[in-house]
C-alpha cells in the first residue's frame, strides 16, 4: 500500500508538469514505531530496479511480513515486560533508551514476531522503520535509520546514540544486522536511485537526507528552538519540548532532537484534552465558547486557591480517573460554581502539563516561546491562561502539514552541511509566528505558589486511587494525535 501510494504520488505530479530536475535534496517522515521486514534478496531488487515499471510491480514480493505493526497494536505487553526485565526495571530502560517499555514501541513488536514467526523473522535481511523504508525507496538500497525515529524503538541508547546491546539480545538475535547502524538525523544518506532519474527526470545529485518520524519532524516544522515549547490542543493534549539536559521518567518520551544534534526533545501527551474542554463547557457555559471565555475573564488567575482534577477517561499522564475538586484550605469538595469550575480545568490542564515537563528536565527561559496549536489555540482567553502558568508568550503557528514542510526544512538543513550550520539559520526566512498572549503582570507569583500545591494534590489523588490491576496499553492512547499527521 505505501509502495503503490509513493507511485501514485509521483505520477500526479508527473502528470501536473512539477519540474523535478529542480529537486536538489529531499527528505520526508513516517509514523513513528512502525516497522518493515525486508525479506533476503530486496537489496538486488532494489539496486536493479526498471524505470519502465511502478515500484510497486516490482516490490509486490520483497517483505516477509506483507502487514506491517503500526502504533496502534498494543499485543505485546509480554514482550515489554521481558525487555523491562533484561534492563533492571522500567526505569533503568528509560534511562537508557528515552522511555519505558511500550506495546507500539518497534523493539517489542521485533520480539512479538520473532517468538510468534521464528521463521519469517530468519528470512528477513533488513528491518526498517516506516522513515527509513520510505528513504529506501528512495535511494535505491536500505537507508539507514535515523536517531531521532530510532528513539521510539526502546532499543537506542539516547545519550551514546548507538542500538543498545542488552536491548537487542532481549528482542531477537541477529538484530543489529537486520538494524543496521543509526545515523544522525541531518545525514546525508546518498544520492536519489537512477529509477527515478529516469523515469521522473530527477537530476542524478539529488541528495536524500536521513527521513524521520512525524513527530520529530513537526517539531522541525514548528520550528522550535532551545527553550520553546509546542502544545497541540486537540483531542488528547501533546506537548513537544527541546530539551538540553533529559531527565527520563516513567512517563512521556525523550528522543534525540532531529534538529540539534547536541539536544534532545520530549513528548508528553494528555488524553483528557478538548473532549473534556467541550464536556465542561456542556455543563457548565450552555455549550457555548463564548460564555466559556467570559468565565475565564471574570475569575481572577489563581482561581482564589480553588484547583481541580479532571479526567473523564483514563488519563496517561498520570494514571487518575475520575474528577477531584479542592477548596483553597485543601479540602475535597463536591462541586465549584460554574466560573470556578471553568478556570479550574483549563488552570488544572496546563499547571499538569508545566509540572509534567519539568519533570522531564524542562526549564522555562527568558526567550522560551510557547507555540500553539489544534483547536483550542483558537480560542485567546484559553491562551492567556496558558501563557500566564508558563509565565511565557504564547504564539499561533498554521501547522497544517507541519511534518510534510519540516522534512523540507531537513532536507535543506542536510544539504547546508548538516551539524555545522544551526537549524534556526536555515529557517530563518520562514514566515514567523503570530503573537497570541504575553503574560498578565503579577502571574508568575501567583502560580509559583500553586504549582507546588498542584503537584502535592496530584500525589495525593495517585496514593488514594486504586490504580488499574495492568498498566494500560499505552498504544491504545492517541499519543500521536496531531495537526500534521495522517496515520
Amino acid at each position: 500500500m505505501w509502495v503503490r501510494a509513493l507511485d501514485i504520488i509521483l505520477e500526479r505530479m508527473k502528470a501536473s508538469g512539477f519540474d523535478f530536475s529542480q529537486v536538489l535534496a529531499l527528505s520526508g517522515a513516517g509514523q513513528q514505531h512502525g516497522s518493515v521486514y525486508w525479506k533476503a534478496g530486496a537489496s538486488q531488487v532494489l539496486r536493479s530496479l526498471s524505470p519502465d515499471l511502478p515500484l510497486h510491480k516490482q516490490l509486490q514480493a520483497c517483505f516477509s511480513i506483507s502487514d506491517s505493526p503500526v502504533w496502534m497494536d498494543s499485543s505485546t505487553t509480554a514482550q515489554c515486560r521481558q525487555l523491562e526485565a533484561a534492563v533492571g526495571g522500567a526505569q533503568a530502560l528509560s534511562c537508557l533508551t528515552g522511555s519505558r517499555a511500550y506495546e507500539r514501541f518497534t523493539g517489542n513488536q521485533i520480539a512479538k514476531i520473532y517468538q510468534q514467526n521464528p521463521e519469517a523473522y530468519s528470512h528477513t535481511e533488513r528491518i526498517s522503520l516506516v522513515s527509513s523504508f520510505a528513504a529506501s525507496l528512495f535511494l535505491g538500497s536500505y537507508s539507514p535509520i535515523d536517531c531521532s525515529d530510532g528513539s521510539g524503538m526502546n532499543l537506542l541508547q539516547i545519550k551514546d546514540k548507538v542500538w543498545s546491546r542488552v536491548c537487542l539480545a532481549a528482542c531477537a538475535p541477529h538484530l543489529e544486522e537486520k538494524l543496521g547502524s543509526p545515523v544522525p538525523s541531518c545525514s546525508v544518506v546518498g544520492a536519489i536511485s537512477s529509477y527515478y532519474v529516469q523515469r521522473y527526470g530527477f537530476p542524478p545529485g539529488c541528495q536524500v537526507v536521513a527521513f524521520t518520524g512525524d513527530n520529530p519532524a513537526s517539531l522541525a516544522g514548528m520550528r522550535l528552538e532551545e527553550g520553546d515549547i509546542a502544545v497541540s490542543l486537540g483531542t488528547s493534549d501533546t506537548l513537544f519540548l527541546w530539551l538540553q539536559e533529559p531527565m527520563p521518567a516513567l512517563e512521556g518520551h525523550i528522543f534525540c532532537n532531529p534538529v540539534g544534534s547536541q539536544h534532545y526533545m520530549a513528548l508528553l501527551c494528555f488524553k483528557n484534552g478538548s473532549l473534556m474542554r467541550e464536556k465542561i463547557r456542556d455543563e457548565s457555559a450552555s455549550c457555548s465558547w463564548s460564555e466559556f471565555s467570559e468565565a475565564l475573564r471574570s475569575t481572577e488567575m489563581g482561581n482564589g486557591g480553588n484547583l481541580g482534577f479532571y479526567f473523564d477517561v483514563m488519563e496517561i499522564t498520570p494514571e487518575i480517573i475520575g474528577r477531584h475538586r479542592f477548596s483553597a484550605e485543601n479540602h475535597k469538595v463536591p462541586a465549584f460554581p460554574r466560573d470556578v469550575e471553568i478556570r479550574a480545568l483549563i488552570e488544572g490542564q496546563f499547571m499538569a502539563k508545566r509540572i509534567h515537563a519539568e519533570g522531564l528536565g524542562y526549564q522555562v527561559m527568558p526567550k522560551t516561546k510557547i507555540l500553539a496549536t489544534g483547536g483550542a489555540s483558537h480560542n485567546r482567553d484559553i491562551l492567556q491562561v496558558l501563557a500566564d502558568v508558563f509565565g511565557a508568550p504564547v504564539y499561533v503557528i498554521d501547522t497544517a502539514n507541519s511534518a510534510c514542510v519540516g522534512s523540507a526544512y531537513r532536507a535543506f538543513h542536510g544539504l547546508a552541511a548538516g551539524t555545522d550550520v544551526p537549524f534556526s539559520e536555515v529557517v530563518r526566512l520562514a514566515p514567523p509566528p503570530r503573537l497570541a498572549a504575553t503574560p498578565t503582570p503579577g502571574a508568575s507569583q501567583v502560580y509559583e505558589a500553586l504549582l507546588p500545591r498542584y503537584a502535592k494534590l496530584e500525589q495525593r489523588i495517585l496514593s488514594q486511587t486504586q490504580g488499574p490491576p495492568e498498566r494500560i496499553p499505552q498504544a491504545q492512547a492517541p499519543l500521536l494525535t496531531l495537526p500534521a499527521q495522517t496515520h
